[in-house]
């Protein structure tokens, strides 16, 4: 592993390690875009419900849509993760003896503490004393980053097998941030408004209506392993914070409210992401590919990139030369489950080892980008 010290570049090479199972599982609800706008619970301005058509999203599934409970319960996402698990170990014909390591990401949990790997060791079935991991908070980069976490382990244990598991549920932030809005202004209006607190306002409501329409369910599995047939992990490149306050970019944070036991919801998307996810996915895959940039891009037989929304992959693609047929797993699932976080990634992954014929040694690159704010690199080879 090789880092700088200017800003956070981390480069991993893996001397042989395998995705050899992928499983995706999906809430039950369906939600069509056209039939959310029609049971938003404020009439929308014409130019936000075009601010949404071009956010390339036509339906989605949701474990929850507008839950009325105070206390959220922990049990949509659990039984959702269980079942990709599930899949995972059965698909690679293991017993859940046969894992040794565990590691769950998420980014929304009911459960601030403890965290999802800890409320699905015994559900899947592990013995309490398995080792496990629990990694929240990294958003569309959580993939790889759980990938490292498994490199890191197979080099110490090469004969065992790791199960990773990526939960994208996020209806228990977005569903329920825009209960009682009213009056959602158009982004010009909003940008002519003078005094900041109230422009603020308006972007925050702005915000929160695109993000109730961009983000799906889902969870993803994974079993990785140093033997066996499936896609190899070459290299893994993590890229964060080139400026000091890019973070800022994208983000979800609780704030404290004037009342006892109370706390608020805030989140930020900026203008500015489409432009920080086309910087920070070229210096990625500059340190992941070296010399050999121009050669595997060109020849690169497919691409995995995060589902941002279809603005953000239109220009990832058009700056890094992507054709059409490269990247149609990653809009395809775009507009199928809407913008699944962390586990867009694996999504991507599943539905193109379902749809396409690969050849030995065919080349796969995987970016990740998004709050952090942060971008990611892979290097996968069938």
């Amino acid at each position: 592993m090789g880092c700088r010290n200017d800003f956070i570049v981390c480069l991993f090479i893996f001397s042989f390690m395998l995705i050899s199972q992928l499983a995706t599982a999906l809430p039950k609800n369906e939600y069509l875009t056209e039939k959310l706008l029609k049971v938003f619970p404020y009439q929308l301005p014409e130019g936000v419900k075009q601010n949404i058509l071009n956010l390339g999203v036509s339906k989605r599934y949701l474990i929850n849509h507008y839950n009325s409970e105070m206390v959220m319960s922990e049990t949509g996402i659990v039984d959702l993760c269980l079942e990709a698990c599930k899949e995972a170990i059965e698909k690679a014909c293991l017993s859940v003896r046969d894992i040794s390591y565990f590691v769950a990401a998420c980014d929304t949990n009911p459960f601030l503490c403890p965290g999802l790997s800890h409320l699905l060791v015994r559900k899947i079935g592990f013995h309490p004393y398995i080792r496990h991991a629990n990694v929240q908070g990294i958003a569309s980069t959580a993939f790889p980053n759980v990938l490292e976490l498994a490199g890191n382990y197979l080099a110490a244990h090469p004969e065992d097998y790791v199960l990773l598991c990526v939960s994208g549920v996020s209806s228990y932030w977005f569903q329920n941030q825009v209960r009682g809005i009213r009056d959602v202004r158009e982004i010009d209006q909003i940008n002519i408004i003078k005094n900041k607190a109230k422009r603020q306002t308006e972007l925050r409501k702005w915000i929160a209506t695109m993000e109730f329409f961009l983000f799906g369910d889902g969870a993803a599995a994974a079993i990785v392993a140093n033997k066996g047939e499936g896609l190899t992990v070459r290299k893994i490149v993590q890229v964060t914070n080139i400026g000091k306050k890019d973070y800022l970019a994208g983000y979800a944070r609780l704030s404290a409210l004037n009342e006892p036991f109370k706390f608020g919801f805030y989140s930020h998307l900026d203008k500015k992401i489409p432009e920080l996810g086309v910087k920070y996915t070229t210096l990625a895959l500059k340190k992941l590919l070296g010399k050999n940039l121009e050669k595997t891009i060109k020849t690169a037989r497919k691409w995995a990139v995060h589902t941002g929304s279809e603005k953000i992959l239109n220009a990832l693609a058009e700056h890094h030369g992507i054709q059409h047929e490269k990247i149609r797993e990653s809009q395809k699932t775009l507009k199928e489950y809407g913008n699944l976080a962390g586990a867009s990634l694996p999504f991507i992954l599943e539905k193109m080892l379902s749809s396409t014929r690969f050849t030995n040694d065919d080349v796969i690159l995987m970016l990740g980008y998004g709050w952090g704010f942060s971008a990611s690199a892979a290097q996968l080879n069938f």
